[in-house]
This record gives structure tokens, sequence and C-alpha cells, in this order.
């Protein structure tokens, strides 16, 4: 049994372009799905947070559209509350990535309010890349890639080829006119090779020891993709 980390935002809310701040927090399926399957190929998770916040679920995320139905929807609720770990996170700063196997990055808008300027996170996705250990990061998440960057805008993931959330998912969910900046820009303005799948539809994307997938449909997928690997 390997253990994987998971680093899991503790962000509440995300900051608009307007000063609003939006409820967020981490996506229920993109949190839970790859859990689902890393614990039953027999790995242990730790989940950390900034601080060791206890995080909160996107009450979005949660809704039955944006998971085929009710049911569907209470399901995930009643297996993100028997996660005991979401309920004591160890603190991402104390995190020692030697004791890991692997780490993975849940999106949720939250990530681009604090995981996006975290200098600990972006030591982490650094000595991770770094370390050859399979590094996963889902949706919003590889928001978090643009803390790895030096005084120079220079990043270590500069060339990688990735995806993440992209303007279309994000116009077609009617945020991308209210946000200060959109996911897809800045992370070509990184210097990565983004690759945009149809909206919504499941896209992984595997360089070298980087998974990366687009949405919530590619949650499972990528974490597939990693057990694999491990």
């Amino acid at each position: 049994m390997s253990k994987i980390l998971f680093v899991v935002t503790g962000a509440k809310f995300w900051t608009l372009a307007d000063g609003t701040q939006h409820p967020t927090g981490f996506w229920a399926e993109e949190l839970a799905a790859p859990y689902r399957t890393f614990v039953e190929a027999g790995h242990e998770i730790v989940v950390a947070t900034p601080g060791g916040v206890v995080p909160v679920v996107d009450q979005g995320s949660l809704a039955a559209d944006a998971n085929g139905g009710q049911a569907q929807a209470d399901a995930i609720k009643a297996e993100l509350e028997q996660i005991d770990q979401l309920r004591q996170p160890v603190a991402l700063e104390s995190v020692d990535l030697a004791d890991y196997a692997a780490v993975f990055y849940p999106g949720g808008h939250g990530p681009m309010e604090d995981l996006a300027v975290d200098a600990t996170s972006g030591a982490v996705l650094t000595s991770t890349l770094e370390s050859g250990k399979p590094l996963g990061i889902v949706c919003h998440a590889p928001a978090a890639l643009l803390a790895t960057a030096d005084e120079t805008g220079t990043s270590p993931f500069a060339g990688y080829r990735l995806t993440g959330f992209t303007n279309a998912e994000e116009t077609q969910a009617g945020l991308a006119d209210k946000a200060k900046w959109l996911l897809q820009d800045r992370l070509v303005g990184l210097g990565v090779d983004f690759q945009e799948g149809e909206p919504w539809g499941e896209h992984v994307e595997v360089d070298r020891n980087l998974f990366t997938g687009q949405n919530p449909a590619s949650s499972r997928a990528l974490a597939e993709h990693m057990v694999k690997a491990l």
C-alpha cells in the first residue's frame, strides 16, 4: 500500500472581478471519484490543506444537475461524509514528500483563490515534478501551477503538455465574463502546452510524470492512469 497526498483548497470563496465573493470550495466529483479509485486499488489517502484548515465542498457540485440526477448527488454527498481525512486535514506546510508515492490536486474554483498564490503548494508541485512521482491535477486545480513561477515568470512546468478547465467551459458555466482571469489563458501565459478537448467530455493528458484532467468528467480516468503508474 502506498500513501497518496491529496492537496485540497482551503478557500470557501472565489473573488470575482467586481470584488464579489462567489461561494466555492473543492468540487465533489473531482475529490470523491479519485479517492474511491485510489482506495479501491489499495492506497492510503492523506488530505492536506494550506494551514490545515478544514476544506469545504462547493455546494454547486452537490446539485442534481451536476451529478446526473438527485440519486447520484445524494450518493456522492454521502461518500464525502465518510471521508474522515476531510475533517482532519494535515497542514500542507508540514508535509514531507518523502512519505508519499504520488500527489493529487482536486479542483473546484477554490484553487484559483488560494493555491494559485500559495508558495508552499508551488514548492510541493515543483518537488513532485522533479521527483518523478506521479502528479495528478484536475479541472481548475492547475491554477496552482501559477505559484511555481519564479520572479522572472519562469515555471518548471513550461513546455509540459497538460489540460485543465477551458475558456469554453468557463463561458458555458456562465462565469467567464465575471472572472478576474481565465485559467486557460494564464496557463498558456505560463508557457505550458495546453491541450483542449470537447467541453465537458473526458480528456486526460499524460506527459512524463504529470497527469492532468480537463474537467469533472475526467476525474476518474485521471486517477486510473495514475494507479497504473504507481
